[in-house]
């Protein structure tokens, strides 16, 4: 790794304005440079604004406030030494492969005769030759992205921006294309200096990345900067790749050394959120870790079940917030009233859940206050969507909304009238 800075990020802050008229921050005081000769991964969960953070490093989102420089220029526009690759492929489906790759160098102006040229050494770079006249369609989701990459590299950037460039791709597609990558980057034949991925996978992260930038969520933060000094290719098995794994699953859930999180039961709701999680999912998960001993290894339960740790995340949360797991670097330990809540019949285990829902989930909590002091134990859902939509999106705040709901009437607290759209006290 050069000390050569392609792109500096400086104090940036991004906001946007929510449904109700009030400020919503996505990105909050992010400082990151991004060298020559280095794979930078942004790893983050939901709402931590990693592909805000990524489109303002390409030009395509202006900051609130702070500075974007692409070699010491501060960004007025389109950053041009920037090629993006997305998640969906973003391929015009009436232009052939050559068509699609080439794009980009003609909105450059560049003759035709070198546009093709540069196309077709691109698109031999990344392993589509013979199929330059077919048309996306005709393609599978890996080869598609192939293109992608081929119409990003033939522009020749100094930076390659990836936005979870692997996530709408089958297990087997994905890994063999990360392994390309990796080989081509470190047989130093790709047309660029610089790489930064988005992503919300932890293996892939330190799979591809010489530094992981983890970002916290509501709004985007900065949490650490892991260094990832493992030689390529890189071995899954070893203790050392383990180890990074670990310690990146602790940032991401805010367990690392000397977090301090509120307790679930004094926490707001805004402040401690509900995991997206339904009741069977994380019964689900806690049913599991029972069966296996009452300990198991995140990591190698998500390869077990085919998922990404992040699938599990929402789950492992919901679990740990009600106080039936606990976690430690990617170790899930099933409690006491984990073990409870499995082995017992299904009233009992319904009891437990209310007893713990009602204490430990902070927007059920409020629910439950709410209904208490209304005179008749019933009040509309939008009393509850208001304060919401001044810590999330709109659509956040009805998905805390209808988990809470879920929740609640799972554990027999409240009840839930659609046609109404009232929130009434269970009297049953």
């Amino acid at each position: 790794m050069s000390d050569e800075i392609l792109v500096s990020v400086d104090a940036v802050s991004k906001s946007f304005t929510g449904a109700a008229g009030d400020e919503l921050r996505v990105l909050d005081d992010i400082s990151l440079d991004l060298r020559v000769g280095e794979i930078v991964a942004l790893l983050g969960r939901s709402g931590s604004g990693k592909s805000t953070l990524l489109r303002t490093i390409a030009g395509l989102i202006a900051p609130t406030s702070g500075s974007v420089r692409y070699r010491g220029q501060e960004l007025n526009g389109a950053n041009p030494g920037v090629a993006m690759v997305f998640q969906s492929f973003a391929l015009m489906p009436w232009l052939t492969v050559q068509d699609n790759v080439e794009l980009g160098l003609a909105a450059r102006g560049v003759a035709p005769v070198t546009r093709r040229e540069r196309a077709l050494e691109a698109i031999d770079l990344i392993g589509l030759d013979g199929f330059e006249s077919a048309y996306p369609k005709e393609l599978s989701g890996g080869m598609r992205q192939r293109v992608g990459f081929a119409r990003a590299l033939v522009l020749e950037p100094d930076l390659l921006l990836m936005d979870e460039p692997f996530s709408a791709l089958d297990v087997l597609t994905a890994e063999n294309l990360r392994t390309e990558l990796t080989s081509l980057w470190t047989g130093r034949q790709f047309p660029t200096k610089g790489i930064c991925i988005v992503t919300h996978n932890i293996e892939e992260a330190v799979l591809l990345a010489d530094r992981v930038v983890v970002l916290g969520a509501n709004p985007g933060r900065i949490r650490a900067e892991v260094p990832v000094d493992l030689e390529r290719p890189r071995d899954r098995r070893s203790a050392a790749f383990a180890a990074l794994v670990d310690r990146l699953y602790d940032l991401l859930t805010g367990r690392e050394p000397d977090a301090h999180l509120a307790e679930p039961a004094t926490a707001t709701p805004t402040a401690q959120p509900l995991p997206i999680a339904s009741v069977g999912g994380l019964a689900g998960l806690v049913e599991i870790v029972y069966a296996q001993g009452g300990r198991v290894d995140l990591p190698g339960l998500a390869a077990e079940l085919t998922f990404d740790i992040d699938d599990l995340l929402p789950l492992v949360d919901a679990a740990t917030m009600l106080g039936f797991v606990e976690v430690a670097g990617g170790d899930l330990t099933l409690t006491a009233v984990g073990k409870d809540f499995t082995t017992a019949d299904i009233q009992h285990s319904k009891r437990l859940f209310a007893e713990q829902v009602r204490h430990r989930a902070p927007l059920v909590r409020t629910i439950c206050s709410a209904l208490a002091a209304s005179a008749d134990g019933n009040l509309r859902a939008g009393f509850f969507l208001d304060p919401l939509r001044r810590g999330f999106s709109t659509s956040d705040a009805q998905q805390q909304l209808d988990t809470a709901i879920d929740w609640g009437r799972y554990a027999e607290l409240f009840d839930y009238d659609t046609d109404s759209d009232q929130i009434t006290t269970d009297a049953s």
